[in-house]
């Protein structure tokens, strides 16, 4: 019998012995790790909620496949870096992420997946899904927070085609959403998809407060603080800020009035360069109007001038700190979260939008979103205090997660015998531990 039968595989030898592979190895699993991931989701019971909140417009006597198993099945294979329906082909017949989606059969197809993302009534999903991200941020906290930061950033999502809602930025110069991200921490609120159509931020004033009024609900006398870039500098939003006792550090766009009020100082410190060839460094803090605003505003100036010339920032602010510490420690920390956005969007594929309706593109949204927050919820409560605790997703997968395992099951248990080859075998356990001693 010929040796190239269907599916077989050889490699170069080894000292003269042949290597031979194929395919048929049976239940053996490259996502060891899955069995983490339901454990964080049943430690916070994150998309059991979503599953209960989002209106199934199937019949149930036609059902083969639940809500809720769905739901994990894309969300797990999402945090695995499986971005792609079409991954799903054979992916639900991977026994252990049948397992993490409490099945016993295959799961879903991709065309059941497909179907899914694309059930007309996402719209109210949405507003669902996020509904439950807000109780679970505010159930994340043991004791009342006494302050909380809140991060409104707005980036670009390449369309894929002649979608629904595509139009072209200038600033980004393609076509494109324009997503809404709030964090707070490292803790997702609000991930909403927008055409790029409109201002960058058109409906954050209102999301901004609902949010006040819900976190305001649950902790009554938490500081809460607004925080983005000049994009975010609009009177609606500082005057309702102003009017509900919110606190803002939002950028404020350089123009001809702010540079003449610093141009002094500016001259000193070009002077100073001039002289000394070294980087020079100031702070200044004056009352500003804008011609649209009700009154003055206190503005702090970061003044910088070095081998790349002049550089001027300006931050607007209704806080009483120091403007030095007010620019350095506080507006200067909303660069973390685009390291989020990316995490978000390079790791869990949230700008993987490629769905014909925009509605279907918020839900792909929304899913990436849950992903997120299982990874961010699993360095929280499983690697805290290790030195993964600042791993991102990539890594976390990489170390946790892609781990090979044969899966024995029968009628009376499931058996995972991970492989004995994990470098990482110490963390693995340790994060179990961990979650355990938090159930």
């Amino acid at each position: 019998m010929s040796d190239c039968t269907l599916g077989a595989i050889e490699f170069p030898p080894v000292k003269k012995r042949r290597i031979e592979a194929n395919f048929g190895g049976g239940e053996v699993s490259s996502n060891g790790g899955v069995l983490l991931l339901r454990q964080v989701d049943r430690r916070v019971g994150l998309l059991d909620e979503v599953a209960r909140r989002v209106v199934d417009p199937r019949s149930p006597h036609l059902v083969r496949h639940p809500l809720a198993s769905l739901l994990k099945q894309r969300v797990y294979a999402l945090c695995l870096g499986h971005e792609d329906l079409n991954d799903h082909h054979e992916l639900r017949r991977d026994t252990l992420l049948q397992t993490a989606a409490e099945r016993d059969e295959e799961l879903g197809s991709s065309a059941t997946l497909c179907r899914l993302e694309n059930w007309e009534h996402h719209r109210a999903s949405a507003w669902a899904i996020h509904e439950v991200i807000l109780e679970h941020f505010i159930a994340s906290f043991v004791e009342t927070p006494a302050e909380l930061v809140l991060d409104f950033d707005a980036t670009d999502d390449p369309v894929h085609g002649r979608q629904e809602g595509r139009f072209f930025h200038g600033y980004y110069d393609h076509y494109c959403f324009l997503p809404l991200y709030v964090f707070c921490g490292e803790q997702l609120l609000v991930s909403y998809l927008r055409p790029a159509k409109i201002d960058a931020a058109k409906h954050a004033w209102a999301i901004l407060a609902l949010l006040v009024k819900r976190l305001r609900r649950a902790w009554p006398k938490v500081r809460i603080i607004l925080r983005g870039d000049s994009g975010f500098c609009r009177q609606k939003m500082l005057n309702w800020c102003d009017r509900h006792g919110v606190g803002y550090c939002v950028g404020l766009a350089q123009n001809a009035r702010l540079n003449a009020r610093t141009q002094a100082r500016r001259d000193c410190l070009k002077a100073q360069h001039e002289a000394t060839r070294t980087h020079q460094r100031a702070f200044m803090e004056f009352d500003y109007a804008a011609s649209s605003w009700r009154h003055p505003r206190r503005v702090i100036a970061r003044l910088e001038y070095s081998d790349k010339g002049d550089n001027p920032r300006y931050v607007v602010a209704n806080l009483e700190d120091e403007a030095q510490a007010l620019y350095e420690q506080l507006y200067c920390g909303r660069g973390e979260m685009e390291n989020r956005i990316k995490e978000a969007q390079l790791g869990l594929f949230a700008d993987r939008t490629s769905c014909h309706y925009f509605a279907a593109n918020q839900f792909r949204l929304m899913l990436a979103s849950l992903a997120y927050i299982l990874m961010e919820r699993l360095r929280a409560l499983a690697l805290r205090s290790t030195e993964a605790a600042r791993h991102q997703t990539q890594t976390i997968r990489l170390k946790l997660l892609k781990i090979g395992a044969v899966v024995i099951r029968n009628t009376r248990r499931i058996r995972v015998l991970l492989s004995s080859a994990c470098p990482d075998q110490a963390l693995f356990l340790h994060a179990v531990r961990a979650l355990s001693n938090s159930s």
